[in-house]
């Protein structure tokens, strides 16, 4: 029973990772129908802007982590003014090939600005544990579950209590209906990739504690996010952190109690069947359609 509940909790934690990348993947394509591949390596270059913030310059861990998500902000909106905006309107595979270009440029030039490396960053919460008699949780995966959930509340408020969160909802509704009403829909849109970029960041530091951080760890968690905000169903917020805790919870499990192999092939087979018996995903709004 004890190894039952550390897994599960390893696995809660991982999966908030997985979320947290859904979850831009989420908000990008809302925004604007877009489905950013590069999602993945925005949460890698947030994890090493990190690591240079707090581990090379010695700056305090939320100094550090605060300037990560504010440079990662100012990125996204680079990236979506530079990369995406000038090719909007153009056939969607055009569009996801220059976010597939965008992810190996970003490894590309992590790879050779920290190298190859595998990197860890020490935070507050890298050594304590929990004890509940003969239960042992670390903090620092505990810390991974907090910070999600407060991530999420604060990201709900900001889209439901806010003018400038209700006009994203308005422009991820009707882009053209939003432009009409007055709302600055390109802004909005920069913004929402300023948010996606920070939410990455997030991910990639509260990542750093379980695991480290090297220039393809981006490729293969984004490779995890993605099913995460398809289970969940693709354009759901809560089903994207829904679906990434449930990716890691069964990845967890599966790696501590079936053979060697099926900690990787699990997830995969659960999305294939909740999408075979449901196919727009466990929060989908979509209702199937009869052919």
């Amino acid at each position: 029973m004890l190894d039952f509940v550390q897994q599960l909790v390893s696995g809660v934690a991982l999966g908030c990772v997985y979320g947290l990348i859904a979850l831009g993947f989420v908000l990008v394509y809302k925004a604007t129908e877009v489905v950013n591949f590069a999602q993945g390596d925005l949460m890698m270059l947030g994890g090493f802007f990190a690591f240079t913030f707090i581990g090379m310059m010695g700056l305090n861990y939320w100094v550090g982590f605060a300037g990560a998500v504010a440079a990662m902000a100012l990125f996204g909106m680079l990236a979506e003014r530079i990369v995406v905006r000038p090719i909007l309107g153009y056939p969607q595979f055009s569009i996801i090939m220059a976010t597939i270009g965008l992810g190996y440029f970003l490894r590309s030039v992590a790879g050779m600005i920290w190298g190859t490396d595998d990197f860890k960053i020490d935070t507050p919460f890298s050594q304590g544990v929990l004890r509940i008699g003969s239960l042992v949780l670390a903090y620092d995966k505990l810390s991974v579950i907090a910070a999600t959930m407060i991530l999420c509340t604060l990201l709900w408020l900001f889209f439901n209590k806010t003018t400038l969160g209700t006009a994203m909802r308005a422009s991820s509704e009707n882009m053209l209906a939003a432009y009409y009403m007055g709302i600055p829909v390109k802004r909005v849109v920069s913004i929402v990739w300023a948010i996606s970029a920070a939410v990455a960041t997030c991910a990639g530091v509260l990542l750093a504690p379980i695991t480290f951080i090297h220039s393809n760890v981006g490729l293969v968690l984004g490779l995890k996010a993605f099913p995460a905000a398809v289970l969940g169903g693709f354009g759901s917020i809560p089903g994207a952190v829904v679906g990434g805790v449930l990716i890691g919870v069964i990845e967890s499990m599966a790696g501590f109690y079936l053979p060697e192999g099926w900690k990787d092939v699990a997830p995969y087979i659960v999305l294939l069947a909740v999408l075979l018996l449901k196919p727009e995903g466990l929060f989908g709004l979509h209702a199937r359609k009869k052919v």
